[in-house]
């Protein structure tokens, strides 16, 4: 399943029937009267966020939702039907941006939310409606009120506790893939990872969700390499591990141009809580080993950890320093299921019901 995290869609709710002029006319019933019943009213553009959705590729293909308009009302007093509502379905984790892609509508963080985006037309009146002791036969009904509509940005924000951030070739998939059981593309060229990925971590007994997204190059914020854009993936984390590789040029200078797009970027990225870490120890020796960290340490202000993602070295350490940072209770226990449905590409399953008594 190819990975979308932004949809242009064109919504429209029912618009509301039209009221009835009709009079009751049967034989041997004296008195008749006005019988015009109300159209019923239009259909809502209904947004839910639910499991097993880790992507909007579906919005790729259909663009355009309109609801069921409501049916008319009918002579005697019957009144028209609702129309049926449509219900566009999400990834937890989206946001609802109006078509000018700045005005925040709504943000689904939770399984099952719900948010009506278009509210569907009132139906109008029938004459039977205005019948009054002083205006016994109204011959006027109301038209039904139109439906709103409206261009809308679907833009997915995936849920995780913690993201990795780093260089292109900083090992960040090769140290997904030895924690979790997400299978990342890995090789030995810049920009291998070209969407996020998400991956279910277990650090002693505590699971949280970590989340990798592409790596970063100077000018980054102004589109170079593949942008900024997957940045987004990350706001949501409590804690961010950025991994330097060892091997390159200058640690440090390889520090300040990530950190440098972080706070271009802005979303409070530059103000959360990071992790530094060296990566790919094992591929040099002690002396550059002792040079690469002291020249981290001295940009990054803080000791940074040591690890190789492909031997393992390190790699628990950094683990439990993020699990204790993200705390008992992850921001993301209701993700966890999606990760896992996405890994084995099987369908979503309700949880079993609570245990009676």
């Amino acid at each position: 399943m190819k990975f979308l995290d932004e949809a242009k869609v064109y919504v429209r709710s029912g618009d509301g029937g039209n009221g009835c002029v009709a009079f009751r006319r049967e034989k041997f019933i004296e008195f008749g009267g006005p019988s015009g019943g109300n159209g019923g009213r239009g259909g809502d553009v209904i947004i839910e966020a639910v499991d097993g959705l880790n992507t909007l590729i579906d919005y790729r293909y259909q663009q355009h939702f309109k609801a069921q308009k409501g049916e008319n009302g009918m002579g005697k007093d019957r009144h028209g039907a609702g129309g049926k509502p449509v219900t566009l379905k999400v990834p937890v984790g989206t946001q609802i941006f109006d078509e000018d892609k700045e005005t925040l509508i709504h943000d689904f963080t939770a399984r099952g939310e719900t948010f009506v985006l278009a509210h569907g037309g009132n139906g109008g009146f029938g004459n039977a409606h205005f019948k009054s002791p002083t205006n016994r036969a109204p011959r006027h009904a109301n038209p039904g009120q139109p439906g709103e509509e409206r261009w809308i940005w679907l833009r997915l924000k995936l849920i995780a506790d913690a993201g990795l951030v780093g260089l292109p070739n900083a090992g960040k998939s090769t140290f997904l893939s030895k924690v979790s059981a997400a299978k990342p593309k890995i090789a030995d060229y810049p920009f291998t990872t070209l969407h996020p990925q998400l991956g279910v971590v277990n650090a002693d007994g505590r699971e949280f969700v970590l989340a990798d997204i592409p790596g970063l190059i100077e000018g980054a914020h102004e589109g170079a390499g593949l942008g900024d854009r997957f940045l987004g993936h990350v706001e949501r984390c409590r804690v961010l591990l950025h991994l330097v590789d060892a091997t390159c040029e200058h640690a440090g200078k390889a520090y300040k141009t990530v950190r440098h797009e972080l706070e271009a970027y802005g979303g409070e990225l530059a103000e959360k809580i990071e992790i530094v870490a060296l990566n790919k120890i094992d591929a040099v020796d002690a002396d550059e080993l002792k040079k690469q960290r002291d020249r981290l340490k001295r940009a990054a202000k803080k000791t940074p950890l040591l690890l190789s993602g492909a031997t393992g070295e390190g790699v628990k350490e950094a683990l439990r320093t993020l699990a204790e940072v993200i705390g008992e209770q992850p921001v993301s226990n209701k993700a966890k299921s999606a990760v896992e449905n996405a890994a084995t590409d099987e369908p979503w399953a309700a949880p079993p019901p609570p245990p009676q008594g």
